[in-house]
């Protein structure tokens, strides 16, 4: 066989090694990713019925969320923390007033734990708005909550009636009232 020959031959099998590793490396990223996701996926691996929540808590803010509903629940309904933006609830975690009532507040760690939760799912405030201290005046409530006619006053214990499991906090089950509604 001829040099020419050979150098071909030689060529050919090393323009078909770059593409079949180039296969592999591929096959294996997709796998890989594949992989990742389903180990990662935290909706996928908490059932929505038992979310309770707006948003899915992951295990290192779990300990601050059960602080929160129990500190929160001998009083009042607690609500999810995406209702206020971050202020309100820095505030109200700072003041031993609360809506009239002197509370023993909380210390650290269980103050720092609840914060982390509480801060980690409320949303920003814009630097024009007021911290709004009701429910009522939160532009995420009202966000939340489109074409809904609030009693007035709003009181946090009527949430029961659009939100039947609002006392264990579950705030993705409606009454079925409110599932039909438009």
């Amino acid at each position: 066989m001829s040099n020419l020959v050979k150098r071909k031959v030689r060529d050919r099998q090393f323009k078909r090694r770059p593409l079949g590793l180039l296969l592999v490396v591929l096959a294996w990223s997709l796998a890989m990713g594949w992989l990742l996701a389903l180990a990662s996926n935290v909706q996928g691996a908490t059932p929505t019925s038992q979310v309770g929540t707006v948003d899915v808590v992951p295990a290192q803010y779990k300990l601050g969320q059960e602080l929160y509903v129990e500190n929160c629940s001998t009083c009042h309904i607690p609500i999810p923390p995406e209702v206020l933006p971050s202020q309100t609830w820095k505030s109200l975690l700072e003041d031993s007033q609360h809506y009239g009532a002197q509370l023993q507040p909380l210390i650290d760690p269980p103050r720092v734990l609840v914060w982390r939760y509480l801060q980690t799912f409320s949303r920003p405030q814009r630097k024009d708005e007021e911290t709004p201290y009701r429910v009522n005046n939160s532009r995420y409530f009202k966000a939340l909550h489109p074409k809904v006619k609030l009693q007035r006053p709003v009181q946090i214990n009527s949430c029961v009636s659009c939100h039947p499991s609002a006392a264990d906090f579950n705030f993705r089950q409606l009454s079925p009232e409110m599932e039909n509604s438009p």
